[in-house]
């Protein structure tokens, strides 16, 4: 069991914990939602999908967020998951991204869908 992600409290006042796969799954968010040099130790982490909240949508934001994604998990998580399909879509100011992807410890296929804030105050 690992800490869940975001920090929560369990139904007992402890620290909640997660199993492996929702960990992975915890991973992934993590690594879309933190903007490259967010992290001292990790300045590379991060697919900065925050920052593209603010830029203008369309095919173009939908295909440059596949490819950050993509190369995002490939770089920092290839040593837990294989992503099989990446797949963005712009909806106004919010991205929706759903990965498909094998957790590599227990060969198990999962889907997660992912949304970024709205960027509206």
């Amino acid at each position: 069991m690992t800490i869940d992600h975001p920090y929560d409290i369990d139904g007992s006042g402890r620290t909640a914990t997660t199993g492996p796969d929702d960990h992975v799954r915890d991973m992934i968010e993590q690594l879309l939602l933190t903007s490259p040099g967010e992290r001292v130790m990790r300045p590379d982490l991060g697919a900065g999908l925050l920052q593209l909240v603010f830029e203008p949508g369309g095919p173009e934001a939908a295909a440059t967020t596949q490819y950050l994604v993509q190369s995002a998990l490939e770089r920092h998580l290839g040593q837990v998951l294989t992503a099989d399909r990446v797949e963005v879509e712009a909806l106004d100011s919010t991205l929706l991204i759903t990965v498909s992807y094998v957790v590599l410890r227990t060969r198990t296929r999962e889907v997660a869908t992912f949304r970024t804030p709205d960027g509206r105050p």
